[in-house]
């Protein structure tokens, strides 16, 4: 294991996120990973990667006592964080814009956007205080440009604004070595298309999809991975679409 690249990914007990601590830990990463719910799934996958490389820490990125659970478990590893994949993320159920309660755009935004940035804003602050620069992949969405009309508009325009800051913090970091970027997954074969109400949805939608079908979470992972590499060191404040044309 290489002890200098340590990568914080949050939401990372399923789908995306589970990929890329599959593929980082592959890679000689050590890795933190964050959740919320799912023990099992977060067990199980801490005990499936060999050799101690992933720590999970329980910890809901919609609140500051949640983020601050989370950065406590990165600063107990005592080794530089390097690379943060701003992953967690949620979806409401599918419904027309008119039904969205105050509660669910609350939920939403507070995990999707608050959680994202003060992620960010915790793992800059320490990629600053070592000095050697880092990593940042932000989990943004092609909903982000398409809007999602008559399934979850909150969604996309929470994406929209993880577009604006991976822009932001691009610019303002890179002086200092901090590269920032995002992904913007389209159709992707998780669950989280269930968890909005509709199982199917992957299948309705592929069709639509230029190479006509979905994407695997591995081919996600891949390009975080990519992002995180010595491969991508003059890219930064890109938003690169994982979405089969679409």
């Amino acid at each position: 294991m290489d002890k200098d690249k340590v990568l914080l990914v949050t939401g990372g007990s399923r789908g995306i996120g589970a990929a890329v601590v599959r593929l980082a830990a592959m890679r000689g990463f050590r890795v933190i990973l964050s959740y919320v719910k799912d023990d099992h799934a977060a067990r199980a996958l801490r005990d499936e990667v060999p050799g101690n490389a992933v720590t999970i820490v329980k910890g809901d990125v919609a609140d500051a006592a949640g983020v601050a659970r989370i950065f406590d478990a990165v600063d107990d590893v005592k080794l530089p964080l390097t690379g943060l994949v701003n992953n967690a993320g949620i979806v409401g159920q599918i419904a027309p814009f008119t039904e969205y309660t105050r509660e669910r755009l609350q939920r939403t935004f507070n995990v999707n956007i608050l959680g994202a940035f003060e992620c960010a804003q915790q793992a800059v602050t320490r990629m600053l205080s070592h000095g050697q620069g880092g990593a940042i992949v932000n989990v943004s969405s092609a909903a982000a440009r398409i809007g999602s009309p008559n399934e979850f508009i909150d969604y996309a325009a929470s994406k929209g604004a993880i577009d604006t800051l991976t822009l932001g913090l691009a610019k303002e970091y890179g002086p200092q070595g901090i590269r920032v970027n995002a992904v913007r997954p389209g159709i992707i074969d998780t669950s989280i298309h269930a968890a909005a109400g509709d199982a199917g949805r992957v299948a309705r939608f592929s069709g639509q999809v230029p190479l006509r079908r979905a994407g695997e979470p591995e081919e996600v992972a891949d390009t975080i991975m990519w992002l995180l590499s010595e491969q991508s060191t003059y890219v930064t404040g890109a938003l690169l679409d994982v979405a089969g044309g679409r």
